[in-house]
């Protein structure tokens, strides 16, 4: 039964990890998702804009790293990400440094057309430097090892 295997680890948040938004970075993820919007690339125009400086796109933030849970081995083979929600209370701008952590909200099984699967519900945060958090996110991700 993996779910008691994972059971320990829940509620248990990662050592936050310092992760900058580079301008350069956040072009290229834009490029990457093939979004032309200038508020992702353009220095010029983001200025005139509310924001005063070039954001990143909604789901920048998966670029980041958001540490590791103390002894939490997960082998990656049989992974299936499962679905991902996010929440921003402030954008993620060209410059910002933000420290993300994460941890395992919840563990739960279900029995499929394949047999048991352990589904592993994580919890990711940014903060900026004044202590706020920037942007929070849900990730489910199903193991099958």
């Amino acid at each position: 039964m993996n779910r008691e295997k994972f059971k320990p680890f829940i509620g248990i948040w990662s050592t936050p990890v310092k992760n900058e938004a580079e301008k350069g970075a956040i072009r290229k993820f834009a490029d990457a998702i093939g979004d032309p919007n200038p508020l992702f690339r353009d220095e010029e125009y983001a200025k005139s804009t509310r924001f005063g400086a070039v954001i990143a796109p909604p789901t920048f933030s998966k670029t980041f790293d958001f540490g590791e849970i103390p002894g939490l081995e997960l082998d990656e083979e049989g992974l299936i990400h499962g679905e991902q929600y996010f929440e921003y209370n402030l954008p993620i701008r060209a410059g910002d440094t933000l420290y993300c952590s994460m941890r395992l909200a919840d563990v739960y099984e279900k029995e499929g057309k394949l047999g048991n699967m352990t589904f592993l519900l994580y919890e990711m945060r940014g903060m900026n430097e004044s202590g706020q958090i920037v942007f929070f996110e849900r990730s489910n991700v199903i193991y099958r090892g």
